[in-house]
């Protein structure tokens, strides 16, 4: 067996439109999917970021090829945090805070590393982050 990478990961929202043009427009992700009302998909590196709208997803179901999906939603802010070489972080923390977005904590971690926090539109706190917080290789971070 090989070994497991996050393939997708999920976020939720009560808006996508707003939900799109923060992770298009402000952190230039790639949409993949889009299902008016439902959800949103952005493409992110070698995996993919899911933005529901809960109030879609948490209680109707759907189904692909007859098969039924499991129910998503969750209450209240999530967490991702996106890989980023360290020598990229300034350029991020600019582009954020050019686009009008606060920072919210930067962090030096003990074991190596630096993170950067700040919230999308629906409250999920969003980090940049070095891999070598969790003593990964920068080149993680592609």
């Amino acid at each position: 067996m090989s070994g497991l990478r996050v393939l997708e990961t999920s976020l939720y929202v009560d808006d996508l439109d707003a939900a799109e043009r923060f992770y298009h427009g402000v952190l230039g992700l790639d949409v993949c999917g889009r299902h008016s009302g439902r959800h949103v998909f952005f493409r992110c590196g070698g995996g993919v970021l899911l933005v529901f709208a809960p109030e879609a997803t948490a209680g109707a179901t759907t189904s692909v090829d007859g098969t039924a999906i499991p129910l998503h939603g969750a209450d209240g802010p999530g967490h991702v945090a996106f890989a980023v070489a360290e020598l990229e972080l300034a350029a991020w923390k600019g582009r954020l805070i050019e686009r009008g977005v606060a920072i919210e904590a930067e962090v030096r971690w003990p074991r190596g590393g630096r993170s950067v926090y700040f919230r999308d539109p629906a409250g999920n706190s969003l980090e940049l982050a070095s891999p070598t917080i969790w003593g990964l290789p920068e080149n993680h971070a592609v």
